[in-house]
């Protein structure tokens, strides 16, 4: 079995990078550009996004992101693509817009920058696109040809995001190396369509280590507004280190158990770094993992203000045949539970659970 890595071919990190997205284009040979932006962002930096293009003469085109990442709005956009006049796509926003941005570039044909204004999640590096349903629902993944051909995060205003969304993708950064570790040990293959490397482990584990040495700086840091060292060492922990880990390690436990719980309408209003957060608690129990690892895990979640019971998922007074739901959920084919390396059953999973929160109630 071939090893394989992926990564996306260029990640620029700084401050101020949101005037210079036209001096990237330009670099990628656009003619034309079509930008999916998050309102907020589009309310706050459209007119620098606008001069920025202006400046080197590209033509844009702003759309409004609204929705759900859903292949109805991506078909919706490529679409509207067809007039011509756009032979680069943008994303300028969170998870959910730029994974619409990555699919509409797939569907289309077209290069894709990506720009996350936010830290929340490692999506923005990889080949694949999460889709839900149009109620919210996971619905699939959508791999993709190709990375991301650009990945421009300007820290400045990642800093200004409320922190939760940073510490959301600190919790989704942090099952990055566990779940690439328990994919090493299967020899699982990933979505790269090989098994994991000695680069993509090592990257994982860096995104580990990253988080523990920095990760309660760089909240206070963030918190009151300042760009800092551990604010930057974050932001590439939880976008460009997991990101590669994540894909070219590879998913099990955590993230499965996370799409099992989608389906559960009290927790779809928690960030998807947050359930990950708590589910990442579930797979170290499920594998038996020595109790410093579980401890320090569960350490770090409540020091970031991530969940690590069930009441703090909106899931207090669920029924357990309700979480034997997800489970069953999680189990279910092409999941990516297949990836651990030994077979889980939804009981197992379901203990596991109640288990974490157990652990959880004890220390909250």
């Amino acid at each position: 079995m071939s090893q394989i890595i992926y990564s996306p071919s260029k990640y620029i990190q700084g401050s101020g990078e949101i005037m210079r997205l036209g001096v990237y284009c330009l670099q990628m040979g656009a003619r034309g550009a079509y930008a999916i932006v998050d309102p907020y962002i589009l309310s706050l930096y459209g007119q620098e996004i606008s001069k920025g293009f202006a400046s080197e003469q590209i033509p844009l085109l702003l759309r409004e992101f609204k929705g759900e990442c859903s292949l109805t709005q991506v078909d919706q956009i490529v679409e509207e693509l067809g007039s011509g006049g756009a032979d680069v796509i943008v994303g300028i926003g969170g998870g959910k817009t730029l994974d619409t941005a990555k699919a509409v570039s797939h569907f289309a044909g077209l290069p894709v920058m990506l720009v996350p204004t936010v830290a929340s999640t490692d999506a923005p590096c990889s080949a694949l696109s999460v889709l839900y349903s149009e109620s919210g629902e996971f619905d699939r993944y959508l791999p993709l040809r190709r990375n991301p051909d650009i990945v421009v995060a300007d820290v400045a205003i990642i800093a200004k995001a409320p922190v939760r969304l940073l510490a959301a993708g600190m919790g989704d950064a942090l099952s990055t190396y566990y779940e690439a570790r328990a994919c090493s040990r299967s020899g699982a293959v990933t979505s790269t369509g090989g098994t994991s490397t000695l680069a993509a482990l090592a990257l994982a584990r860096t995104c580990l280590d990253t988080l523990l040495a920095d990760g309660a700086q760089a909240l206070q840091d963030a918190a009151d507004g300042r760009v800092t060292a551990a604010v930057e060492h974050i932001v590439e922990a939880n976008i460009y280190l997991s990101g590669i880990g994540f894909e070219s390690g590879g998913l099990a436990a955590a993230h499965a158990i996370h799409n099992g719980l989608t389906l559960l309408k009290e927790c779809r209003t928690v960030l998807h770094g947050e359930k990950v957060a708590f589910t990442t608690l579930v797979q170290l129990i499920l594998e038996g993992a020595a109790e410093a690892e579980i401890s320090g895990a569960v350490d770090f979640c409540r020091g970031a203000g991530l969940p690590i019971t069930l009441a703090q998922l909106g899931l207090a007074d669920v029924a357990q045949d309700r979480l034997l739901y997800a489970a069953e959920a999680s189990c279910s084919e092409g999941s990516p539970m297949a990836n651990m390396p030994f077979a889980v059953t939804p009981q197992q999973v379901l203990a596991a659970i109640l288990e974490a929160n157990r652990r959880g109630a004890q220390v909250s």
